[in-house]
């Protein structure tokens, strides 16, 4: 039997076809925006994006592209999950509207050409230092940066596996 393709996947949005699938995307306003790498998914992650999706009526999230994880120097054998898987598990989650990604350091350019009402990142960010501020709060928008409920991360993960658990 030939199953269908799971609904979820229709939220993941190549970056060439943003401008086509802009008007879906603008016209859930206000439109949160989130981005990072999220290679193993974890209790931190789901409750940080359950929070940023709250403070809007959508969210897209932007994963950065395999290459572009490498380039920011968290180990050889990172991402460990490749962007389709984690295009995938970021688009089954109910909390998520539309998924992207961008090849590049940072999601200036997404930001810019998506306009987001909402920025969002983890409370390890400054909202000064936070990639886009600036433009969407010119463009009257809002920026957050949510301080984070548990102590968990993807590279303390990966060392307690590497350790068997302890």
């Amino acid at each position: 039997m030939n199953y269908p393709t799971p609904k979820f996947e229709q939220k993941i949005i190549h970056p060439e076809n943003i401008a086509v699938r802009l008007r879906d995307i603008k016209s859930k306003t206000p439109l949160v925006f989130t981005n990072g790498c999220f290679d193993v998914l974890h209790r931190g992650h789901v409750t940080y994006l359950a929070q940023a999706r709250e403070l809007g009526a959508a969210m897209i999230v932007a994963l950065n592209t395999d290459e572009s994880v490498k380039r920011q120097g968290k180990g050889d054998d990172r991402p460990i999950n490749c962007l389709a898987n984690r295009l995938a598990v970021m688009a089954s989650l109910e909390c998520v509207d539309f998924v992207t990604y961008f090849d590049e350091d940072t999601p200036l350019n997404l930001i810019l050409q998506i306009m987001p009402e909402i920025l969002v990142k983890g409370g390890d960010w400054a909202v000064d230092k936070i990639v886009g501020s600036q433009q969407v709060l010119a463009n009257g928008g809002q920026v957050h940066s949510i301080p984070f409920l548990y102590d968990t991360s993807t590279t303390k993960l990966v060392q307690q596996i590497r350790n068997n658990g302890n």
